[in-house]
């Protein structure tokens, strides 16, 4: 398998982590990116700061995202800059990295973006995740029916991560957890694949 350049947006999370240790364990070149750790940081909500990274990084053969914020809270008490927390952060900022990485991408490279279960499997308080979520993979089927020089886009759509069940576990009650290990396999599967278009779910 051919070696890639891997560039990480969300790297010091911990899907993130998981998806820099198993693209480095297979052999792939990974710059880790966080908003204040990592090789490098970024700020996905500023165009310019995304800009930045770019130009500092250079051409690249995939890029992946597994960042972004989300407002959760009741509906009955929501505000509309409460519920713009996610489209600024989690949905904007990886189309942000979309849309702007794209251009420094080789021939046949691969955009990979994180959306979420609760997309379509909505829970309690979580109106703005599910938003965001099916926006996610919205955006990903769309743009990979325009997307040139063969760059292909898949999301990966997981479920509650056992790493956070202690955390978030009560939002989701019957849900099944997956450890982070497995759900960074669905990266490797969209960056080594041939795919585009798709929504892996892991759940």
């Amino acid at each position: 398998m051919k070696t890639k350049k891997v560039l990480v947006v969300g790297a010091t999370g911990t899907v993130g982590t998981a998806v820099a240790e198993r693209l480095t364990a297979v052999g792939h070149e990974v710059i880790r990116v966080g908003r204040r750790g990592g090789d490098l940081q970024v700020d996905i909500a500023d165009e310019r700061s995304v800009a930045a990274l770019f130009e500092r990084v250079g051409r690249i053969d995939a890029l992946v995202s597994t960042t972004g914020e989300l407002h959760f809270g009741a509906l009955g008490e929501m505000t509309s800059a409460q519920f713009e927390v996610g489209l600024q952060s989690k949905l904007l900022g990886q189309v942000r990295l979309a849309l702007v990485g794209q251009a420094y991408l080789n021939d046949g490279g691969s955009i990979t973006l994180t959306s979420g279960i609760v997309g379509e499997e909505p829970i309690l308080y979580g109106a703005n995740a599910t938003a965001v979520n099916a926006a996610i993979d919205g955006f990903v089927r769309a743009a990979a029916t325009e997307l040139a020089r063969g760059v292909r886009i898949n999301s990966v759509n997981p479920t509650l991560l056992t790493e956070s069940e202690g955390v978030f576990g009560p939002y989701f009650p019957g849900f099944e957890s997956v450890p982070a290990a497995r759900v960074a396999l669905a990266y490797q599967r969209s960056i080594d694949g041939v795919q585009t278009g798709r929504v892996y779910r892991v759940w």
